[in-house]
């Protein structure tokens, strides 16, 4: 199952193939914070800002979210890191 950003209801970002893929685009967006651990885990762990979500959802009638994800490495890839 696909997954995408969230907002309350409404959907962010585009559509990718995994749940990992979305939190690697969080990250880069600024919109991952790392927070103290909770009781029930042992480690601190890695938290959307705000109400932010990522869900699985239904890509898009025009959308793939394979392309979507090689579009993205493909752009990843061109940006100069500093």
């Amino acid at each position: 199952m696909p997954y995408a950003l969230f907002l309350n209801d409404a959907k962010l970002s585009k559509t990718y193939p995994t749940e990992a893929d979305v939190w690697k685009l969080a990250r880069k967006s600024g919109l991952v914070v790392d927070v103290a651990s909770e009781e029930d885990k042992p480690t601190p762990h890695p938290v959307l800002d705000n109400d932010y979500e990522i869900r699985a959802c239904l890509p898009d009638p025009q959308e793939d979210p394979e392309q979507n994800q090689a579009d993205a490495e493909r752009d990843e890839a061109r940006t100069p890191q500093i």
